[in-house]
């Protein structure tokens, strides 16, 4: 069977964005396998809570500080670690446009990372009630 990912990934934010809106693990490993052939580092984490709470939006910044350094996409040093948090607001900007301010939000968080450039990409659902559910994403790229 032909490898349609190379149609549709050609960088780390197209990779990231791939990457993050996968559903199942199979899928998640197969965009995982093709992104590493090609030479890209990529990690993937979840994380929920209420867009409400300023210990929420840390959460999510030490998330991905958290599985960037786990996973090796980015090394302790300041740069990568500043290049790193730019992405994360520009992607957070995404999730948090017109949402309400009691909103639930369940995300996936995907890093793409190819020489000196780094992708988060981040998508998933908000939601005040079960009935009013939306997906939502956001993508930073940044330069390190």
């Amino acid at each position: 069977m032909k490898n349609i990912w190379g149609n549709f990934i050609y960088s780390v934010g197209s990779g990231a964005m791939i990457l993050s809106m996968t559903r199942v693990i199979s899928d998640e490993e197969t965009i995982k396998k093709f992104l590493e052939e090609q030479g890209y580092q990529c990690a993937v984490t979840e994380l929920g809570g209420n867009l409400s709470y300023t210990e929420f939006k840390e959460k999510i910044t030490r998330s991905v500080i958290g599985a960037c350094l786990n996973c090796g996409i980015i090394a302790k040093i300041s740069n990568e670690v500043h290049a790193l948090l730019h992405a994360t607001e520009e992607a957070k900007k995404g999730i948090e446009v017109n949402v309400s301010a009691s909103a639930n939000v369940s995300l996936k968080v995907a890093f793409v990372r190819k020489d000196h450039w780094i992708a988060v990409a981040m998508f998933g659902e908000s939601a005040v009630h079960h009935v009013s559910n939306h997906q939502r994403a956001g993508l930073g790229v940044m330069h390190i």
